[in-house]
């Protein structure tokens, strides 16, 4: 049986996550250790007592959310499972690619950090009076007709290819508001803000990308030991100097999930599981495809009642 991993990107962060498996598993708490001391953060303490809105910053988001994504793959690894290939979402491309064995644990952590950094600080460039830069959900409406709709706006894109009917738009808070009336009137049912800090892959952190290019000059790239599938192109990465360069073009470019299920559907994947917290990944695949179902593992009362084939 082949199995996929799916990684969570930002936003499916909550309080208290991940310490389920820090509480009944001692390689956790090594990668808890590991993590802390590159992070210098105690990044127990941040997910046992940080509140919500502490955990949207970017910077800390995106180091606990890899934490927790890599803590749920080591808690498999200790009952014996592994994939055959994985794939993550934004962010969750990180615990890919140190779980495909193109980046060690340590760069993983370090790159999320720096990464996580810029693309706050970016961000911050872009607020404006009327409110911070994010991004939207627009619900009900093909990918092809928000793109017509956002034709001519400025500072504003589409930015994740989530499923059939819901695709993501990043931009500053009055591009993002101009494109809520357009794509209302262009037939979506609803466009939801999203509980982020930036307006992520998007030309508007292309300052990000470059000075993130020079970080990831700094670390070891390896061929990957198992297939992942990219953000950027939804095809499988070939090598690590490729891995490289996507990972810069990642920061504003659209993530096209729709392309990576499509390749895990067509390369015969029978079992799928979000390796980490939250559901998202398994609504979006439930819109995708309903055979296999893809199985929520982001806690450990998922993970016990776990039944691989």
């Amino acid at each position: 049986m082949k199995r996929m991993y799916l990684f969570p990107g930002q936003g499916a962060q909550y309080p208290g996550m991940g310490i389920d498996f820090w509480k009944r598993s001692a390689r956790v708490q090594e990668l808890f250790q590991r993590a802390s001391s590159i992070a210098r953060m105690d990044l127990y303490k941040i997910l046992a007592e940080g509140t919500e809105e502490e955990l949207k910053s970017t910077q800390t988001a995106q180091v606990v959310i890899t934490l927790v994504n890599l803590s749920v793959a080591e808690a498999l690894r200790e009952r014996g499972i592994r994939p055959d290939g994985v794939a993550g979402f934004s962010l969750g491309e990180y615990a890919a690619l140190a779980e495909a064995g193109i980046l060690s644990v340590e760069d993983t952590f370090r790159l999320v950090q720096v990464r996580g950094t810029l693309m706050e600080q970016v961000s911050r460039k872009w607020d404006r009076p009327e409110g911070p830069a994010g991004m939207a959900a627009v619900i009900g409406l093909e990918a092809y007709r928000i793109e017509e709709a956002l034709a001519g706006l400025e500072e504003v894109f589409p930015a994740n290819y989530n499923s059939p009917l819901q695709t993501v738009v990043s931009g500053t808070a009055r591009g993002l508001a101009l494109a809520e009336e357009r794509l209302k009137k262009a037939g979506a049912k609803r466009v939801i803000r999203l509980k982020v800090s930036g307006p992520f892959h998007s030309p508007l952190l292309q300052e990000a990308r470059e000075k993130f290019e020079a970080e990831l000059e700094k670390v070891v790239w390896k061929d990957p030991r198992i297939p992942l599938y990219s953000n950027v192109t939804g095809k499988r990465i070939s090598n690590g100097m490729e891995a490289k360069r996507l990972a810069g073009e990642q920061i504003v470019s659209p993530v096209r999930w729709t392309t990576v299920e499509q390749e895990i559907e067509r390369e015969g994947y029978e079992e799928i599981l979000e390796t980490g917290p939250g559901t998202v990944l398994t609504g979006l695949w439930k819109a995708f495809c309903t055979d296999p179902v893809c199985i929520p593992v982001g806690k450990w009362e998922e993970l016990e009642k776990l039944h691989l084939k």
